[in-house]
């Protein structure tokens, strides 16, 4: 049985997220504020968190920074009841997969929900990148074994999904991927209306990466499809 772990303070949202992660088959642990949260996510076995950003004592964004600073990769969904883009920005670069802001429909936090566990278990059988070895642009450096990329020979910190994002454009320069298809390939959402959460990594991703984020080198636009890798760097 898959176990997850939900920390948020609110009970009434606690007692929801429950009834619905009961229907599909989780067995589930809860933490009401951060410190409590932090033990059980450093400790625990869990196959997902659902992480509140707003939480006393210690915020979700210093949680998942924590986890991913330990190595540790669980999935995280971060909640939210910031609309900022900056807000969500941040919770994106502590680690978190994904995040959705409060209030939201049933429904897709169930979506989201199966879609992390889904594409978790493809990782399962198919972990990491398909090939091993080294994906060499320019002055990019992917090493795919060690999930490490170095640019100009210094090393870039990113969150996994921007480690799987740019390993799947790298490793087809020229070919252009419509906000669908990454979603799919990179989160395992079969869907469309989430194409913010390719924007935000796909910005994210070339202010690490790139030198001139007005003008990328590697990640490069294709205007009225999506996104794809320049594949004229040598």
């Amino acid at each position: 049985m898959k176990r997850v772990l939900i920390v948020e303070d609110d009970r009434d949202i606690v007692d929801l997220l429950k009834i619905h992660l009961h229907d599909l088959d989780f067995e589930i642990e809860v933490a009401y504020d951060g410190l409590e949260g932090e033990k059980k996510s450093m400790e625990g076995n869990f196959d997902l968190i659902i992480l509140d950003v707003m939480l006393p004592f210690k915020d979700g964004n210093a949680i998942a920074q924590k986890l991913r600073a330990h190595d540790n990769f669980t999935p995280i969904l971060m909640l939210t009841a910031k609309t900022e883009e900056i807000d969500r920005v941040l919770g994106l670069e502590s680690g978190a997969d994904d995040y959705l802001t409060k209030p939201f429909g049933i429904r897709e936090f169930i979506a989201r929900v199966k879609a992390i566990m889904r594409r978790q278990e493809l990782n399962e059988i198919e972990p990491g990148p398909k090939r091993s070895g080294h994906i060499r642009f320019s002055d990019l450096d992917i090493d795919l074994d060690k999930r490490k990329v170095l640019v100009g020979g210094n090393r870039i910190d990113l969150t996994p999904k921007e480690f799987d994002l740019l390993v799947l454009l790298a490793d087809n320069p020229g070919r252009s991927y419509s906000r669908d298809q990454l979603l799919n390939d990179v989160w395992g959402y079969e869907f469309s209306g989430y194409e913010h959460t390719v924007n935000s990594h796909i910005n994210r991703l070339r202010s690490k990466i790139d030198p001139d984020v007005a003008n990328p080198k590697y990640i490069l636009t294709t205007w009225g499809i999506g996104y794809r890798f320049n594949d004229e760097i040598r």
